[in-house]
């Protein structure tokens, strides 16, 4: 029997660490694709990818563009699980400057609560955790203190570092190439019933 293998996505991580690689065709990723083609094929399967995220508010153009993956990524099987934003006050410690910004809410907690949930209910024997963010620490910590059989794989994408409190507890790492994002992404029209179009910023440089 092939080992279960479920994917936990921290999604405005990941988001970041691929916007930070200036391609923006990078964005419109088939995450169920990627995660099969990260895992050992011959002794594995995926069973589950979860992505925990939120739409950013008052900004249309990016509402439209988030809304539109998280309904691509939901075609293949893939969970979205959204938090939500809150403004909270910023200041320059140089200059004094004072701002309101808005903040990502929930992602952390809903990501460690949906990896944790599926851990006490034995969905998979093999989890990779997609995050650059030393606050998942906690949460492999608790997974290992607590379902020590099962296995924690740290995933990050290419030009970013794992983090090293997590690495502590996974028993393997991951980084993900441009070249594996450039193979698993969605194509421009993805069909059914309600078919979805690449918005025209993820469009790739010279491709259909």
């Amino acid at each position: 029997m092939p080992i279960r293998s479920a994917f936990y996505i921290d999604g405005f991580n990941v988001y970041h660490a691929i916007d930070d690689l200036g391609r923006p065709h990078y964005k419109w990723l088939d995450w169920m694709a990627l995660s099969n083609r990260l895992i050992p094929s011959s002794t594995e399967r995926v069973v589950k990818v979860s992505m925990c995220t939120a739409i950013k508010p008052k900004d249309p153009g990016k509402q439209i563009r988030h809304r539109a993956y998280i309904k691509a990524l939901n075609s293949v099987g893939v969970k979205c699980i959204t938090g939500h934003f809150s403004v909270e006050p910023r200041e320059c410690k140089s200059c004094g400057t004072t701002w309101i910004a808005p903040v990502e809410k929930q992602g952390d907690v809903n990501l460690a609560l949906e990896l944790m949930c599926d851990a006490h209910e034995d969905v998979f024997d093999h989890c990779y955790l997609v995050s650059a963010d030393s606050d998942q620490a906690a949460t492999a910590r608790f997974l290992k203190e607590k379902f020590p059989t099962k296995s924690l794989t740290s995933v990050i994408v290419t030009g970013r570092s794992h983090s090293k409190e997590i690495l502590g507890r996974a028993d393997a790492k991951i980084t993900v190439t441009a070249s594996s994002i450039e193979a698993c992404l969605f194509p421009k029209l993805i069909p059914g019933p309600s078919a979805i179009l690449r918005p025209k910023e993820y469009d790739p440089p010279g491709g259909p």
